[in-house]
């Protein structure tokens, strides 16, 4: 299975979006997504304040703002 990590906020319409466009692949790839709350952490919103939604597969960034879903798709597809 592969698990990713979507920093995110509650109020953030592109954090909404793009945590739609990774459930819509989740089936396909058996992806796990964890979602964090950057405003829960202090060290995590220093970090990724003003980048969320950022898209992180271990310690690469898949993505932040906005998600290209080929690009994604075509990095899951080499890597499972």
């Amino acid at each position: 299975m592969i698990r990713l990590t979507l920093y995110s906020r509650q109020y953030c319409h592109l954090c909404h979006v793009m945590q739609e466009q990774v459930e819509a692949l989740k089936p396909e790839f058996g992806l796990e997504l964890v979602v964090l709350d950057v405003d829960a952490d202090a060290e995590l919103e220093a970090r990724y304040n003003e980048l969320v939604p950022v898209l992180m597969h271990g310690e690469r960034e898949l993505a932040h703002h906005r998600l290209e879903a080929q690009a994604l798709r075509a990095y899951l597809a080499k890597i499972r």
